[in-house]
């Protein structure tokens, strides 16, 4: 196969595999199964960023290895990918967990309250309603009203 790319187009190309390999070595680190799934890869892209005409956005470390440069890593659209990434996971892991607390939460209350007196909602019904329920606090206040209730239950 045989791809033709601008310096543009490479440069952007280098950009999303940074990206990926990003999210793929983040919290986990180089070790996992996964980046070594695609080292081989992101090094053989890297490698061509020569002929492609964006040298400069690749490093070679002591080892031998290729690693994007500052100019890429630290290029403020990636930053900024990254931190809207970030955010994002945050919000929607942080409604996730909520939900499914207040959930189990809600089915120990159920079961002590009422039991066996009514059919319970779906399980899917009652979480869309408290992650609906969570957006919409968050989307109005942020963080604003979160309180941490040291070994309690919000």
């Amino acid at each position: 196969m045989k791809a033709a790319f601008t310096a543009k187009e490479y440069r952007q190309l280098l950009e999303l595999v940074h990206l990926g390999m990003w999210t793929v070595t983040g919290y986990q680190g180089e070790d996992t199964a996964a980046a070594k799934r695609y080292y081989e890869l992101d090094q053989k892209l890297l490698e061509l960023a020569t002929a492609a005409g964006c040298a400069d956005l690749v490093e070679t470390m002591d080892d031998g290895s290729l690693q994007p440069a500052p100019k890429l890593s630290e290029d403020d659209r990636v930053r900024e990918i990254q931190s809207e990434f970030q955010n994002d996971v945050f919000w929607h892991e942080l409604v996730t967990r909520l939900a499914d607390r207040d959930i189990e939460g809600d089915q120990v209350k159920r079961a002590m309250d009422t039991p066996g007196v009514e059919p319970a909602p779906s399980r899917d019904d009652r979480l869309k309603k408290i992650e609906d329920r969570l957006w919409a606090e968050f989307e109005k206040n942020d963080l604003s009203n979160i309180v941490l209730l040291r070994g309690g239950r919000g």
